[in-house]
């Protein structure tokens, strides 16, 4: 992987360059992870003017081993207790090479923090880093999508199991705590964001936070959640129907959230519109009337971080390339009532190779439990 991340850091090095700038200080977590191979605590990477380093407030030494640097990156640790601020340390060690200006991550850092670097290194121009990195980081490579991969078969795994057991008096919130359990059981390092379990009227809700709330006969249940694997995050929803069969307005509204679903997946084609997408899969719920329930965007990038460019929304600029994953999630809530949601992470995929690869395989059949 050192190839893989001396090449990134080529690549980011080569853009700020074009822009005048001779090195580069990235700060965000997830950014640093994709350039070094790791990120620990309050680490920066510094793209420096004749060496790159990561520098760290503490030891790395103690850190899994698919979370230490990249070899061949030096990492300059900070000394004394706390070690203090690695950000201001690199500014420092920029000017040291030789360097006259430096392109930062202002939309990162603090103000308080980019008045700190201006006082280490007065002499020092800073410029802007903008979303360079994680413009980079918007196609994935084979190695990435197979963390991917892994982390959607532990993910499909974990809901498997919920399903099989006994759900009517259970809790919210007591479901996604099992379900986070079952996700690391099964080799994740963690869930990849909180789970949100929502039954009856809550179902369907985005971003719905578990509640005390104990399952009951004829719920819809909604379930969402995702596995992190190296790193890599990835997301499901499913809807499910607590009982023996699910009422005639329950099919109804599931049918079309399932059609919507299916005209997104169908629409992630490289060099397709992101709004298209979001447009594909909007109509069908449009047309049948559900425009105020509707979700602001129909799905989004994943990797390194949950929610990552490119967004499928209504305003969304810009157009796929293969090898992006992303989700598709359209859904509707009904106030009151409850509603239905079901979210996949898919590949997107020229049509030569099969169309958009489904990485989420868990049925999309509507279940009575």
């Amino acid at each position: 992987m050192s190839e893989v991340y001396a090449a990134r850091r080529t690549r980011l090095r080569e853009y700020c360059n074009a822009g005048g700038s001779a090195a580069a200080l990235v700060s965000r977590p997830a950014n640093v992870r994709y350039l070094a191979g790791a990120a620990p605590h309050g680490a920066v990477l510094l793209l420096g003017k004749t060496e790159d380093l990561l520098v760290c407030a503490g030891p790395t030494a103690d850190r899994p081993t698919q979370e230490r640097p990249d070899e061949a990156l030096r990492v300059q640790t900070l000394p004394g207790v706390g070690g203090g601020d690695p950000a201001v340390a690199a500014a420092g060690l920029a000017v040291g090479q030789g360097a006259d200006s430096l392109a930062v991550e202002e939309h990162h850092l603090t103000v308080a923090r980019h008045r700190a670097l201006g006082s280490v290194a007065p002499r020092l121009r800073l410029a802007g880093l903008g979303g360079a990195v994680e413009q980079l980081r918007v196609v994935k490579d084979e190695e990435e999508i197979s963390c991917l991969r892994i982390g959607a078969e532990i993910t499909d795994q974990a809901l498997g199991e919920l399903l099989e057991s006994i759900l009517v008096g259970r809790t919210e919130r007591h479901l996604a705590l099992e379900l986070e359990r079952r996700l690391v059981d099964h080799g994740a390092d963690g869930p990849a964001f909180p789970t949100s379990v929502a039954t009856g009227p809550n179902a369907g809700r985005p971003g719905h936070r578990p509640t005390d709330r104990r399952v009951e006969e004829g719920d819809f249940l909604s379930v969402c959640l995702g596995a992190t694997y190296r790193g890599y995050r990835c997301e499901i929803g499913r809807t499910f129907v607590i009982g023996t069969a699910p009422a005639d307005w329950q099919i109804e509204l599931y049918d079309l959230v399932f059609a919507a679903q299916r005209a997104g997946r169908e629409s992630l084609v490289p060099g397709a519109a992101c709004r298209d997408v979001d447009r594909a899969a909007r109509q069908v719920l449009d047309s049948a009337g559900y425009t105020e329930g509707l979700t602001a965007l129909t799905g989004h990038g994943v990797g390194l971080e949950i929610d990552e460019d490119p967004q499928l929304s209504p305003a969304a600029m810009g157009k796929l390339d293969a090898c992006v994953p992303v989700t598709v999630e359209p859904g509707v809530h009904l106030p009151g009532r409850g509603g239905v949601r079901i979210d996949d992470t898919l590949v997107v995929r020229p049509e030569a190779d099969g169309g958009p690869e489904l990485l989420t395989i868990t049925t999309k059949e509507l279940l009575a439990l």
